[in-house]
């Protein structure tokens, strides 16, 4: 069935996935407005939102039903060849940026606030557009459901999931007559939620200005809407020009407050062991989504300026967020952080914990059917990636995690000093750098690492007798302390092997399998129809980890807990 089929009330609830005596349920005897919780939070601007949020199960339908407007909307648009570049709030791919874009160095802007947005979508007009509009013309029982499913007490609540989509599909006719008045002042015109903003080089624009706005409003009047003088803003490139919270005036950028006011709250978390935001205690999430709105704007500006960036080249702006993401990451992570050479350890050493729970329940738990791992593993996203020249796989970061720990490299700051000397900070958990066990190869990663680290800055190899003793003592103990709270670990051998992988310890008879009449191929780079690779094994080991004996990885686990004991030694002498 089709969004386009639904006529009754039972259509939706099995369009939906829903069974018809629940959404019956909902609607006539729970009711519901009694299915919302309203909570505020502080306005950017001052002052505060009302935010009526619904609970688990009403917000489950109404994100489906959300969905379903979503894709059958981008349907009218491609049917109708209809411009979609106006309206860049709760759109995927468009945001504050894309909405800024238009408005980048203009003689004027002009932005104009409307009054009660939300409230203005009450609930007869949203049962009314579903009713009446052109693209939809649902029958009245379609309406009317969908309106009662997605208003509370009488109009669309900020804080549902349905409440954006249905705004922005009210507001297109709006948007589309706005344009039209826009483009016969040769200005342009975006619109984010309640904020709409008008923009023009046209030097002669002032002396229309009068008659634009009497056209402007008399269009938003009609349309339902009101606007908010109060927060009427007009704005001239010989001052500071703001669109949607960015700056415009020569490119899109941060208000300079809010940088300072972001860097001042990192200090005070890196000096104190915490900050506050409007007076309240800030969370490290909280001061992430801060950093990582300033670097939007920046990763956006650096695609736009043509050069070349990379972990060598950060601006000021962005070595604050390396510092911080290195503070996260290495410096107060609540548990062991295990960094492995490939994606597929991650996965061996998960399913054989969960094996043996039991033995390890200061590595793993089980609480409510639920797996609580107490070590946590690298994930090698595309933003470490870029601020730490980490790859996706391989050894490689490794060497660069110990060279920002020891200023090793030309392009690594010693984060490991900076936090000691600076803010006398102890790292709250030691970071477990985990290699295969492949030291007679003097081309495998772990032997390389270890030659790396036995070189000074000019890559001279130091005392051969004391990088020696570090490699026996590795081989030995499967551990080495570096720096600070890092730490080196390889991974155990099989019986009678001289070399191997963290594979090796899954025991022959696994490695010899077959799935699917495959073999298995370490490389990676046989023929895929006769062979299947590591990624495959990893998967197949998580979904049948309670039929495989994991007793080979015993020794790993145990060293585990004595790199944990020796940090918490270190820490208290």
């Amino acid at each position: 069935m089709n969004l386009e089929d639904v006529c009754t009330r039972n259509d939706l609830a099995d369009f939906l996935g829903i069974k018809r005596g629940k959404l019956t349920y909902i609607l006539y005897i729970q009711k519901v407005d009694t299915m919302y919780s309203t909570f505020s939070i502080p306005k950017k601007s001052g002052g505060e939102r009302t935010i009526n949020a619904p609970n688990d199960d009403l917000k489950q339908i109404q994100r489906k039903l959300a969905d379903a407007l979503w894709n059958y909307q981008v349907k009218i648009w491609e049917k109708n060849k209809i411009q979609t570049n106006i309206s860049h709030a709760f759109q995927k791919s468009k945001s504050i940026v894309t909405n800024s874009m238009r408005h980048v160095r203009k003689r004027y802007v002009l932005n104009i606030d409307l009054k009660n947005f939300f409230d203005s979508f009450h609930f007869g007009r949203v049962r009314g557009f579903f009713m009446k509009n052109l693209f939809w013309g649902m029958t009245e029982e379609a309406a009317t459901v969908i309106a009662q499913l997605t208003c509370y007490k009488g109009a669309l609540p900020q804080g549902a999931p349905t409440s954006p989509i249905i705004t922005n599909m009210i507001c297109n006719i709006m948007d589309m007559h706005l344009l039209s008045i826009a483009k016969r002042y040769k200005l342009n015109y975006t619109r984010y939620a309640d904020d709409m903003t008008f923009s023009t080089n046209d030097k002669h624009f002032m002396e229309h200005y009068d008659a634009f706005y009497k056209d402007l409003s008399k269009e938003v009047l009609g349309a339902g809407f009101q606007i908010n003088e109060e927060k009427t803003r007009l704005l001239y490139n010989d001052s500071r020009q703001e669109v949607t919270g960015l700056i415009v005036n020569n490119k899109i950028s941060i208000k300079r407050e809010y940088y300072k006011n972001t860097q001042a709250m990192a200090h005070s978390l890196y000096t104190n062991g915490f900050f506050t935001i409007n007076g309240e205690d800030g969370t490290i999430s909280q001061l992430e989504g801060r950093f990582s709105f300033i670097d939007q704007i920046e990763k956006y500006n650096n695609s736009h300026d043509g050069a070349k960036h990379s972990a060598i080249s950060l601006n000021h702006r962005e070595k604050k967020y390396q510092e911080f993401l290195f503070y996260k990451n290495f410096c107060i992570n609540p548990k062991p952080l295990i960094v492995t050479e490939g994606k597929t350890d991650i996965l061996y050493i998960k399913s054989a914990l969960r094996k043996m729970y039991l033995q390890y329940p200061d590595l793993i738990e089980k609480k409510d059917n639920q797996w609580i791992y107490n070590l946590s593993f690298l994930h090698r996203s595309s933003k470490l990636s870029y601020f730490f020249d980490f790859n996706v796989d391989g050894a490689d970061t490794m060497q660069n995690i110990y060279n920002m720990y020891t200023g090793s490299g030309r392009t690594h700051v010693n984060y490991y000093r900076h936090f000691r000397e600076k803010y006398d900070l102890n790292m709250h958990q030691p970071v477990i750098l985990l290699f295969d066990n492949e030291f007679e190869n003097s081309e495998k990663p772990i032997k390389k690492f270890m030659n790396n680290i036995g070189s000074d800055k000019k890559g001279k190899n130091k005392a051969k007798g004391e990088s020696k003793q570090r490699e026996t003592s590795l081989q030995n103990e499967l551990f080495l302390h570096l720096i600070g709270n890092l730490y080196v670990q390889a991974v155990p051998l099989a019986p009678s092997e001289t070399s191997g992988e963290i594979e090796d310890l899954l025991g022959k008879n696994i490695l010899n399998m077959e799935i699917d009449g495959r073999k298995f191929d370490r490389t990676g780079k046989k023929d895929k129809s006769r062979f299947y690779n590591k990624d495959i094994l990893s998967k197949y080991i998580l979904s049948h980890y309670e039929e495989i004996d994991f007793s080979l990885f015993i020794p790993l686990f145990d060293t585990f807990r004595k790199i944990k004991n020796d940090y918490s030694d270190q820490k208290n002498t």
